[in-house]
């Protein structure tokens, strides 16, 4: 009986998705707080959900249909309440924190004005784009390019390994820590005696045997390995969706690299964004002349 139903959600409320995409230190964060400051770009939410989803899809723990509707769900539920202010982090000092916005003064009068039933309007006459910053998702992201199709827009960031090994492997040491796995929200594999790593499927012993800076090496050789083979097999239209950004060249010239994401997005830069640059040091004379962060 379970295997004659099919899930689905026809119609959504999003017009655009943008997922901005990387590994641990690859510099994502700071590429996806600076397209926020564009016109129709909303601030930007982590996606724990729909990543999770692709992962049980890869590994065959959920059907197809299931992951597509689910997709469609949380990408509407996080628009709708976003445009209410109802899903923002009002966290003072999060990266992700309305208060590092250029247009924090927007979702604090979204507060008191009307909300549910008026959101679907709303967005019909905004058209906003939602915003999603994500973590090694791109090469398991196959149900994203079913569920959203033409909505969807993938920015991939890569970064000189040596970064992503420093903050990979603080992640990797954090995950050590008392109650250092409660905090951690991705999929983890059933071993023999304990759980480990999704991207360690099949090598629970090697897991075991590295430490956290190996694991961290593991880590970026898998995912970028990964994630060349799933773009390999793309189809055109869809490898379209996707724009590479080297941090190095948007941190020295970002000028093309932003034709090219407005121009995607179709939409442009507002008053804010050569503020927002500046406060970013871009353009640099130093790849490294950036603000220091403890992330």
């Amino acid at each position: 009986m379970q295997d004659k139903i099919k899930v689905t959600r026809d119609k959504t409320l999003v017009n655009k998705v943008v997922f901005v995409d990387g590994q641990a230190g690859c510099g994502k964060t700071m590429i996806t707080s600076i397209i926020s400051s564009f016109n129709r770009i909303e601030i930007f939410n982590y996606a724990p959900e729909i990543e999770n989803i692709c992962i049980l899809e890869n590994y065959n723990k959920i059907t197809k249909d299931a992951a597509e509707t689910m997709i469609k769900i949380q990408s509407d539920l996080c628009l709708y309440e976003t445009m209410m202010s109802r899903r923002v982090n009002f966290r003072y000092k999060d990266l992700s924190s309305v208060f590092s916005n250029v247009f924090f003064l927007k979702y604090f009068k979204r507060l008191f004005q009307e909300g549910d039933e008026a959101i679907p309007n709303k967005l019909k006459l905004e058209k906003p784009i939602l915003n999603y910053a994500v973590h090694n998702l791109l090469s398991f992201s196959d149900p994203i390019f079913r569920a959203l199709s033409n909505k969807l827009f993938f920015i991939e960031v890569v970064r000189h390994p040596l970064y992503m090994i420093i903050q990979n492997t603080i992640n990797h040491n954090n995950s050590n820590k008392k109650n250092g796995l409660l905090r951690r929200f991705r999929v983890h594999i059933k071993g023999k005696k304990n759980q480990y790593p999704y991207q360690f499927y099949k090598k629970e012993n090697l897991f075991n045997k590295l430490n956290s800076c190996e694991r961290a090496i593991y880590d970026i050789d898998f995912f970028t390995n990964r994630t060349e083979n799933f773009k390999k097999k793309l189809s055109v239209k869809n490898s379209n969706k996707i724009l590479t950004i080297p941090f190095e060249q948007f941190v020295l010239n970002p000028n093309n690299i932003i034709k090219s994401i407005l121009l995607s997005l179709n939409t442009t830069t507002s008053s804010k964004t050569k503020k927002l640059l500046a406060k970013h040091k871009i353009p640099r004379t130093k790849i490294s002349d950036g603000i220091a962060l403890d992330v």
